[in-house]
């Protein structure tokens, strides 16, 4: 499963939109998108990861 997926399924769980984990992790509208044709860098991956209250573990196995 690719990142982007794992973090559409995670905001499904908590009833997030993509777009409002990106505002809230300070990152560029369609950001995260793009991370199913490139890598993301580790602190994007980190807020990310953060905004949704789990591991960076759980985005990238």
């Amino acid at each position: 499963m690719l990142i982007y997926d794992k973090i559409k399924a995670i905001c499904e769980e908590k009833s997030l939109s993509i777009r409002q984990v990106e505002v809230a992790a300070g990152l560029k509208n369609g950001a995260i998108s793009k991370w199913n044709d490139s890598s993301p860098t580790i602190k994007s991956l980190k807020a990310v990861a953060d905004v949704l209250k789990v591991k960076v573990d759980k985005l990238i196995s």
